[in-house]
């Protein structure tokens, strides 16, 4: 199976740290019926929900781009040694696996020259820090780090009326070592990289724009999950905080991308996680890529 692949004069790494069945998919998008699911299982299995568990299957990964000139990784998975009692598949992780498929593509963490968080969920931020000396300390000694300035903003007054330990051990570490740039969600990176605000999975969550002059591929992040939300981009999965808005954002990013030849990297979407929206009824095919 291909994780890297070349795109002009951009090269996008996938760096897995684990794909497996994970959620309940009744659990997972709350307004799914039963009747729905049965109707769409034929073509979700194998790939998408796993048979044997009925579990949705969701890939753990982050995107390394390489412009002409820089070396950036989008989205840091869940980490090693963190307390996540709430999730005991991830809680208290002690799993080179990450580290392993990073070191293979190529790349030390020395090596990259921005970090970005398309939102500060507990898997789209773990390999921000890890722990020396009992510390945790920025994993990437030379990276700015780069956060929707909203984001940043209401996660951070979320944790003070409620600790949050995701942003007290994956993010303040990074903004306390001074290693953070606050931005807007339509903050052009460089001719090569540009953000765009997706709001509703969370308040200032962003999709990465890739390719000079056009757009000739999108990184999701998190606006969309699964195939069975392309189908029905209505539906909305339990950690959003703001469904509704997720629906409209998730909606109007099909329309604009669908057969338009850009590829899309998911996030969370089973191997090869990229591939081509096209039409289907009032909703969206996900094409694999070709391995």
């Amino acid at each position: 199976m291909a994780t890297s692949f070349q795109l002009g004069d951009l090269t996008i790494h996938r760096i897995i740290e684990e794909e497996r069945p994970l959620f309940d998919p009744l659990e997972f998008f709350p307004t799914l019926t039963k009747e729905v699911l049965e109707e769409n299982r034929s073509w979700l299995e194998p790939t998408s929900i796993d048979p044997a568990t009925g579990k949705l299957i969701l890939c753990i990964q982050s995107y390394i781009v390489e412009t002409p000139h820089h070396r950036i990784l989008v989205d840091t998975c869940v980490g090693n040694h963190k307390e996540r009692p709430t999730r005991p598949f991830w809680h208290q992780k002690n799993d080179a696996t990450w580290e392993r498929n990073l070191a293979g593509a190529g790349f030390r963490p020395e090596d990259i020259d921005y970090v970005m968080c398309t939102h500060l969920h507990v898997d789209h931020v773990g390999w921000n820090t890890q722990l020396k000396d009992g510390r945790w300390v920025p994993t990437f000694p030379k990276a700015r780090y780069i956060f929707g300035e909203r984001e940043y903003a209401y996660w951070e007054a979320e944790h003070r009326k409620t600790p949050n330990p995701v942003i007290a051990d994956s993010v303040l570490p990074v903004v306390e070592a001074g290693q953070v740039d606050l931005v807007a969600t339509d903050h052009a990176m460089n001719d090569h990289v540009r953000l765009t605000p997706t709001p509703g999975h969370t308040p200032d969550h962003y999709a990465v724009e890739l390719g000079k002059g056009e757009t000739i591929a999108v990184l999701t992040g998190d606006l969309i999950h699964s195939p069975l939300q392309a189908r029905y981009p209505e539906l909305g999965m339990r950690a959003d905080v703001d469904s509704a808005q997720g629906a409209v954002t998730r909606r109007k990013f099909l329309e604009c991308h669908c057969d338009s030849g850009r590829l899309m990297c998911t996030g969370h979407f089973a191997s090869p996680s990229t591939g081509h929206f096209t039409r289907w009824g009032d909703g969206f095919r996900f094409m694999p890529a070709s391995p």
